[in-house]
């Protein structure tokens, strides 16, 4: 038994082994918590689960006494969520240490704050899966699952995980309205989603990320880009809580919540 975001999650049940494997236990995820647990026992990048159990195993120093997660990390939020939030993947000693995306990290810091300040978290920090936080007409996900070595997956591993992505947007496509991308990555795994869920292919040329880029079709949720929240966009200044709070009053607007 493995505690996380979603709770306590049985593991062994529906082991996912190679990338035919999350095609097929993906598509038979017939609601979120299935889906998260699946999410959760998935093997299917080598490079990854080694990654992943190694980061685990050795620990960060200030974390020496706490147990990881060490498993990929399932989405989090609500179940009806007007607003996606679609990031890269989870942090080695963040969400790869705590079992929930974007939490107990810098990154995950800056994000609940603008969350918290948007009306759509309830607390500004996230620390931990038992810290009290709840979201408010929102869910988080992340394009790939597992903690990526210095955060960069390779394309074979991206694809590999596409599949979950693309369950979690088709189990809450009845509510969502808008998808906020966090960086370049988000942005571009977005059209194989959109094609794959909605029925949508990409425009041509396929339109470039941005800060406040807003891209809008007729019956898809609108996208909306977001520069990533990494300590190298907010300690440079790239990133500010003010450029945060731009994004997410849009996303509320476009979403039909202000």
């Amino acid at each position: 038994m493995w505690k996380c975001c979603a709770g306590i999650v049985s593991l062994g049940e529906l082991t996912t082994r190679t990338a035919a494997d999350v095609v097929e236990n993906a598509a038979g995820a017939a609601s979120l918590s299935v889906l998260d647990a699946r999410v959760a026992d998935c093997f299917a990048c080598p490079r990854l689960v080694a990654w992943r159990e190694d980061v685990a195993r050795v620990k960060r120093a200030s974390f020496r006494e706490q147990e990881y997660w060490g498993r990929p990390v399932p989405g989090w939020g609500n179940a009806d969520a007007e607003i996606g939030i679609l990031g890269l993947a989870p942090a080695a000693h963040g969400g790869n240490r705590t079992g929930r995306i974007f939490t107990g990290d810098r990154s995950g810091d800056v994000l609940f704050a603008a969350l918290y300040r948007a009306g759509l978290a309830n607390q500004p920090t996230s620390v931990s899966v038992d810290d009290g936080l709840r979201l408010e007409h929102t869910r988080i996900f992340a394009a790939v699952r597992c903690a990526p070595p210095d955060n960069k997956p390779t394309p074979e591993e991206r694809d590999n995980c596409a599949p979950w992505v693309h369950q979690e947007l088709r189990l809450i496509r009845p509510s969502l309205r808008v998808v906020v991308a966090l960086g370049a990555f988000a942005w571009a795994a977005w059209w194989p989603a959109m094609a794959a869920v909605y029925g949508t292919k990409a425009p041509v040329p396929r339109p470039k990320f941005g800060h406040g880029a807003v891209v809008s079709m007729p019956g898809v949720p609108d996208l909306l880009g977001c520069f990533h929240v990494s300590q190298q966009n907010t300690f440079t200044g790239r990133l500010t809580p003010a450029m945060l709070d731009d994004v997410f009053a849009r996303a509320k607007r476009l979403a039909g919540l202000a």
